[in-house]
């Protein structure tokens, strides 16, 4: 029978959880109930009490209460929680994890929910759901469901939102898995921008009838971010990181940071990646009036009415080729780095708003210093990131690199 972990704070939603969990067991799913409350004990026995969450996460349970801390508290039982959730799912025991609450409660489950795999069902009813979901969710597939009113008794309205949201996860989690014809295809994630979507899409076509199934992320942040978390995941036969344009956002302070990890899980985990520098030539900011004022005099881009580009000047490229140098070059399996000498955009191309040759020389050089002595290696051809000759090129190099491992 399917199982699922029902996560909260107890001491302060008793009843809200009691409800919870026995509309769960009348849909026929069976309940582990972990009480992550400090301040009191809950109205009912949960079969994993608040104490050995606190011990979880290396904590004494009466230091935190004592303490009055309301924020460490949270972060202590967000700890412990996860590694109840964690411990529950890897021997098997649980097959999705619910919660409800507000933002406290929220950030707890959230915290301890987002290590489960894509796939496993995930939900909490949260007053927070309307807003800015970012923070909860990160790149999990965790559902917010909104809790209209706040979590706080039992009344005509929670009970419906409630009842509600059981019924979902008893379905996700009772559901017969769903099947497609591609899942037995090895799968590879390809990172793309508008600017360099020419070469992805012809290489994902190319893939494609090489018998992969293809991933295909943009690069705004979350994106790179997801990206990572599959390949951390062991999700991915390769990667085709095309666009790495987000570590220009990181380094420079534009909006699609995808943060300092970014390149880094294939490099470590030895998932065959093949890299290269697309749209490394620009920073990303929404309209021309959120630029910041620092950066007055930059040449920019109108890409469309919510993107203004910034061009990285060479000094900033010369550091972002030695940032992706220093991380690809960490690879512990097949890695290549390929450089399009002619372009690494399609905006970066001769007559280009944003050609600037020093500027690429400088991200070319400290490419090529970077990788010295790397065991990476590093393929140069004199195109533009978009010609079909530098995506098959990659493309190749690749499905070389996945044959001969698989």
């Amino acid at each position: 029978m399917a199982t699922v972990a029902l996560v909260g704070t107890f001491d302060t939603k008793s009843s809200e959880y009691q409800f919870v969990a026995q509309r769960l067991r009348d849909l026929g799913v069976e309940v582990i109930t972990i009480d992550c409350g400090v301040l009191g004990e809950p109205d009912f026995v949960p079969q994993i009490d608040r104490y050995h969450v606190a011990r979880i996460a290396g904590e004494d349970l009466g230091r935190l209460a004592s303490a009055g801390d309301r924020g460490a508290a949270v972060q202590a039982m967000s700890r412990g929680a996860a590694g109840v959730v964690e411990q529950l799912f890897g021997e098997g025991r649980l097959q999705g994890a619910m919660a409800l609450g507000g933002t406290g409660g929220t950030s707890l489950a959230a915290a301890a929910f987002r290590p489960l795999p894509l796939g496993v069902p995930k939900l909490i009813v949260s007053t927070a759901a309307s807003g800015d979901n970012a923070p909860y969710v990160g790149e999990t597939d965790l559902i917010l469901v909104p809790s209209v009113v706040d979590v706080a008794g039992l009344n005509r309205i929670s009970t419906r939102i409630l009842g509600n949201a059981a019924a979902a996860m008893a379905g996700m989690v009772t559901a017969a898995p769903v099947r497609t014809p591609s899942d037995d295809k090895p799968l590879v994630a390809a990172s793309m921008f508008g600017v360099t979507t020419p070469c992805v899409t012809r290489a994902r076509e190319q893939l494609e009838a090489l018998g992969y199934e293809v991933l295909v992320f943009h690069m705004t942040g979350a994106g790179g971010r997801t990206l990572e978390s599959l390949v951390a995941n062991g999700m991915l036969a390769g990667v085709l990181d095309v666009t790495t344009t987000e570590l220009a956002d990181h380094l420079v302070g534009g909006i699609f940071d995808a943060g300092p990890d970014r390149l880094c899980a294939a490099a470590r985990t030895g998932t065959p990646a093949v890299i290269s520098v697309g749209a490394l030539d620009m920073v990303n900011f929404g309209p021309p009036e959120s630029v910041p004022e620092r950066f007055a005099g930059r040449l920019t881009y109108q890409h469309n009415a919510t993107t203004t580009l910034m061009r990285t000047t060479p000094a900033e490229c010369r550091e972002l080729g030695t940032q992706l140098a220093a991380k690809v070059g960490q690879s512990v399996g097949s890695a290549t780095v390929f450089l399009p000498l002619n372009g690494i955009s399609a905006i970066a191309v001769r007559d280009g708003a944003f050609y600037d040759p020093d500027a690429d020389q400088e991200l070319f050089e400290a490419v090529r210093v970077g990788l010295q002595d790397s065991g990476v290696d590093l393929i140069e051809l004199n195109c533009d990131i978009n010609a079909v000759e530098f995506a098959d090129a990659m493309v190749q190099r690749l499905h070389t690199a996945i044959s001969a491992i698989r």
